[in-house]
């Protein structure tokens, strides 16, 4: 029996997007070619749905995706859809982390999200649900969707679950502390190979509120992820469930003609940089946040950013900083919770659209929270009174810095410069206990033009709190840093080395001075010998001169306008 009338027309309002590509006579080889995959005619009269994969088995954060795209084909088969999908690139942080390899983490950004652009403006889908994990697949899909403004949503693949060790939970943090306690003779050799052998038991992104879980809340706060999907563990079985219902959701979305540009708004923004602010978030949240400002054409600075986390409180308890994991979180109540409290405390925008169809405090209306949980704190009782996110100026960064403090940390360091123009050479000085208490540490030329890619000192800031200088010691870069429990560390700062920031004009031993209530990072030295400085200064040679790092290095912007590459 063949489809009535009416069914038809229902169809066909939900497939106008992919019917250029697959309809009428002159397209019969477009046809041909989609049924060698196995398609019928009955699966291309039906609205052609593009899951856009970060898949890879190098590394545990997107290991576990293809289960995850299974059952979201299933969700979008019963909703009457037609799946199909495609594969991009994923760089693993933890992996990479310290070596020249980790310059392709943040550069791989863009070609995720030029990628999967490429691919859906080719295909003509009517309907996109992007699958990430890791740190930078998360901003890069989202940049893709903000891109091609058809109906989409994206889901996070999940949290990995804790390790344990000695009666403690254990994230790949305390893998890269391990390495500077044991080269300072702190722990032992068994006790070292025990860490890294449990750390990391199964697939999932690393587990604290670093930048895949920071990205995964921003991506719920700001809508594009469907409330309460993000926070469920990766190698749950809900997450099976969450995933076939993202299936489903997204013919809703093309019924509704709900596109990113509907739900990506300043409101959002704003929104999710109180969420990174609350949570103890990675500062990788305001690079990625202003990417989403770039794409999206909505005016955002660091300026905004630091009004949103002056006036927001700090009140979960999460590594690195903290006690807890990101799936404490999901226990305690979850990412709705976090969006509860920000609306309680007038913190957040409530009116603001969510794929769901619903507004985020219609969503956070639904919070549960579990009776005894001290893992999200009550407005009450915050763990600071600031979020946890601090924008610095001044002679060293006079188009601003940024660094994480959870309120217990110094609010002022003073001391000589040690300067590194690498990250293995500021690794090698930390391995061989030459940084003493009082140090500032300099790594330059690893901004996004000189790295190029602004590498993470995850490597470093663990090893130094390792070894017990965390609170001891500064550190200072143009790109970027990751993992400071306890200590004051600064990145993103801009200008850049490699663009004759002052940054690159500092010299061993100059004094350098931050005071995080003036919000200042400072030299202690005089405009004129600035100025003299910078005119004796000259750039060195580029590492690349071609090929994909030298691309990036042409066309990307500064960190304090997201690091993008394809704004006007």
């Amino acid at each position: 029996m063949s489809d009535s009338p009416t069914i038809r027309d229902q169809i066909a309002a939900l497939n106008a997007r992919s019917r250029p590509l697959i309809e009428g006579n002159d397209r019969a080889a477009a046809r041909a070619m989609l049924k060698a995959i196995g398609l019928t005619d009955a699966d291309l009269a039906k609205p052609l749905i593009g899951i856009a994969n970060t898949w890879t088995e190098i590394g545990p954060c997107n290991f576990h995706l293809r289960r995850l795209a299974a059952k979201m084909k299933e969700g979008i088969r019963a909703a009457g859809g037609t799946p199909l999908e495609f594969n991009t690139v994923s760089i693993s942080d933890g992996i990479t982390m310290g070596t020249e390899g980790m310059k392709a983490s943040l550069i791989s950004r863009e070609l995720i999200a030029d990628s999967i652009e490429l691919i859906a403006r080719a295909n003509y889908f009517d309907g996109i649900i992007a699958l990430s994990a890791c740190d930078k697949t998360i901003p890069g899909t989202i940049m893709a969707l903000i891109r091609l403004d058809v109906p989409s949503l994206m889901l996070y693949g999940g949290s990995i679950m804790p390790g344990r060790y000695q009666d403690r939970d254990l994230t790949v943090q305390d893998v890269f502390e391990a390495i500077g306690a044991y080269a300072a003779g702190r722990i032992s050799y068994d006790e070292f190979k025990a860490i890294e052998d449990l750390a990391c038991p199964g697939p999932g992104a690393c587990g604290g509120q670093f930048t895949a879980n920071t990205m995964a809340t921003v991506s719920e706060i700001m809508g594009i992820c469907p409330m309460g999907m993000a926070d469920v563990p990766a190698m749950a079985e809900a997450k099976d469930t969450v995933a076939y219902r993202c299936g489903e959701l997204i013919l809703k979305l093309i019924e509704q003609d709900l596109r990113p540009s509907r739900i990506i708004t300043r409101a959002a923004l704003e929104n999710a940089i109180a969420a990174v602010a609350c949570t103890g978030g990675s500062t990788n949240g305001v690079l990625h946040t202003l990417a989403f400002a770039r794409e999206a054409g909505i005016p955002f600075t660091l300026d905004d950013i630091e009004a949103i986390s002056r006036r927001t409180p700090l009140i979960a308890d999460l590594k690195p900083t903290g006690r807890y994991t990101a799936v404490d979180v999901h226990k305690a109540g979850g990412i709705r919770l976090i969006a509860q409290r920000l609306l309680e405390g007038g913190y957040a925008d409530g009116s603001a659209l969510t794929v769901t169809g619903r507004t985020l405090a219609q969503e956070a209306a639904e919070a549960r929270e579990t009776p005894g949980q001290d893992v999200i704190r009550p407005l009450s009782n915050p763990i600071s009174a600031n979020g946890g996110l601090h924008i610095l100026k001044g002679n060293l960064a006079p188009n601003g810095c940024v660094i994480k403090l959870k309120g217990s940390e110094p609010r002022q360091h003073r001391g000589p410069a040690r300067i590194f123009d690498r990250e293995e050479d500021a690794m090698r000085a930390v391995q061989s206990q030459q940084i003493k208490p009082g140090d500032v540490v300099v790594i330059r030329y690893e901004g996004p033009v000189g790295g190029p890619g602004m590498r993470e000192m995850l490597g470093v800031t663990a090893a130094l709190t390792g070894q017990g200088l965390g609170r001891e010691v500064l550190l200072i870069t143009d790109g970027r840093f990751s993992g400071a429990t306890h200590g004051l560390c600064i990145g993103h700062v801009a200008p850049e080395a490699m663009l004759g920031g002052p940054i690159g004009l500092l010299q061993e031993g100059d004094i350098i001075a931050v005071d995080i209530d003036a919000r200042r990072l400072t030299v202690e030295l005089s405009d004129d010998e600035l100025a003299r400085r910078r005119a004796a200064w000259q750039a060195p040679a580029p590492h690349y001169t071609s090929g994909v790092m030298a691309k990036y290095a042409r066309a990307v912007r500064q960190a304090d306008d997201g690091a993008v590459t394809n704004a006007p």
